[in-house]
């Protein structure tokens, strides 16, 4: 429950939620090791290796078309070396984190839903990231992945408020954050950006999070920001109406979209590019998984 006599910010939500909403041991132990010079690929390995279930997702994943990769990786240090100690933690955060997220009121989301449209985003904003030639690419299909998780924290901790914000919004997405500043005071970004801070991810990770609705003004990450930002924009469904994208992408402003190295084509292309990225991430995603 929320202290009514407490005057709410999305830090103290978050702050107030830390055990209810912490990442797995394995993750900062991983973490920790990353961090620590001292530990090899093959230790690392051996950690990840405890936990057969993460191992098997992560294996499948560096095997899949996701990477790309032509010779198969049969174990974890050996994806270790190849894909690199950062963006394997990736991994690990970005096939636990649905192990976070649980007892979230079905009434205000469907979970399944919720994780797909997030996957989408997420694959998206990795490819507009490579198109734009950003160095580790990684960071933003996670930050696409995670782009909503503030909307989670929201729901679990003030959920009668949160049913007010989609029914006045009219469960518009675009509504939905106006809504929530004027009735709550800040937004699902904001609370998204503060949990992503409390775990300890990158700055340019909570940055584009909390900043993915205004992203001209992020501070030291706005590129990653506004691919994000663009990102959001597409992942309710993938668009495949050529018509409809080019509608989409005129409306966003310039200054959204300025350091994107794409036009309207090509972005339409790589939203094509994107589909089969997404189907195999999310069925390793929501392997042996139940949302509810």
């Amino acid at each position: 429950m929320v202290d009514a006599n407490v005057t709410l910010t999305a830090e103290s939500l978050v702050q107030g939620s830390i055990t209810l909403f912490s990442l797995p041991d394995i993750y900062h132990q991983i973490e920790k090791m990353v961090n620590d010079p001292r530990f090899t690929a093959l230790e690392i390995g051996q950690v990840i290796a405890k936990d057969p279930a993460l191992s098997m997702r992560l294996l499948k994943l560096v095997n899949s078309s996701f990477y790309g990769f032509q010779s198969r990786i049969d174990t974890i240090s050996r994806a270790v070396t190849i894909i690199g100690i950062k963006d394997l933690q990736s991994l690990v955060l970005a096939t636990s984190v649905v192990d976070v997220f649980n007892d979230i009121p079905s009434d205000l989301v469907d979970m399944t839903d919720f994780w797909l449209q997030s996957v989408q985003c997420g694959v998206v904003a990795k490819l507009l990231a490579k198109e734009s030639s950003v160095l580790h690419a990684e960071r933003l299909f996670l930050a696409g992945l995670l782009h909503k998780i503030g909307t989670l924290v929201l729901y679990q901790k003030l959920p009668e408020l949160s049913s007010k914000v989609l029914k006045l919004a009219d469960y518009n997405a675009e509504l939905v954050p106006v809504i929530e500043q004027e009735m709550i005071g800040f937004t699902f970004a904001d609370v998204g950006g503060e949990l992503a801070k409390s775990w300890a991810l990158p700055d340019s990770l909570h940055e584009a999070i909390a900043y993915q609705l205004t992203p001209e003004v992020a501070l030291a990450h706005r590129l990653d920001a506004q691919i994000l930002h663009i990102a959001t924009i597409f992942c309710t469904a993938l668009v495949y109406d050529q018509d409809l994208v080019s509608e989409l992408w005129e409306a966003i402003p310039f200054e959204r979209k300025s350091l994107i190295s794409l036009d309207q084509k090509q972005f339409f292309t790589l939203l094509l590019q994107a589909q089969e990225d997404v189907r195999q991430f999310f069925e390793l995603l929501a392997s042996g998984k139940k949302f509810y």
